[in-house]
């Protein structure tokens, strides 16, 4: 083989090389973005979040609900803890949604996009009211609005544990394998359950 081969063939092969590597990272970026997953988010009113709270078919399950924003720390923070507890509980029974107060002009970018990072794929919605109280209400009276909000609902539409403020997992899931066991028992502000009182 003459030098001018070995020169062309050698060159040949870097070039090889060097448009393999510069086609990896938009590769990587392509196979990422497939990985992702789907993500929307509804926007609901007061009585849309009175419907998605509703346990009342046969078939009805737990329900956890977690209201949060994107703006608020807190929730940032405990929201990889929610979506391991989905992950962990949703075979079991558990149905996990999530409840953003944003501002509705956040519905179609910082909302889905948070989400995505978190990995949630369970339904997610945006309340889109006015007026927050009567739909703060229908989720309990006693709760201000203040974000993050966590409350789990038995199969009957019965609340059966709160927390406002950040979630103490140990204490969340006791609360959700009680519920998944069907046992009921109303709670206190606290967040703590209070057995026999009505």
């Amino acid at each position: 083989m003459t030098l001018s081969r070995k020169f062309l063939l050698l060159t040949l092969v870097l070039s090889i090389a060097v448009i393999g590597s510069l086609a990896t990272p938009a590769q990587r970026k392509r196979g990422v973005a497939k990985r992702q997953p789907a993500v929307s988010v509804a926007s609901i009113d007061a009585d849309g979040l009175a419907a998605v709270l509703k346990r009342q078919s046969p078939d009805a399950k737990p329900l956890l609900v977690n209201f949060w924003a994107t703006w608020c720390d807190p929730c940032r923070e405990e929201f990889p803890d929610l979506v391991k507890i989905d992950r962990q509980y949703r075979p079991q029974g558990l149905e996990f949604t999530a409840v953003s107060l944003d501002d509705p002009t956040e519905i179609k970018t910082a909302v889905p996009k948070f989400l995505r990072e978190m990995g949630l794929t369970t339904p997610t919605y945006l309340l889109n009211v006015s007026d927050p109280e009567p739909a703060i209400n229908r989720v309990d009276p006693e709760w201000s609005g203040a974000l993050p909000a966590t409350f789990l609902f038995d199969s009957q539409g019965h609340l059966v544990y709160k927390r406002l403020g950040r979630i103490q997992v140990p204490e969340l899931t006791a609360a959700i394998e009680k519920v998944l066991r069907s046992s009921e028992s109303p709670v206190s502000s606290s967040g703590l359950a209070v057995p026999g009182s009505e």
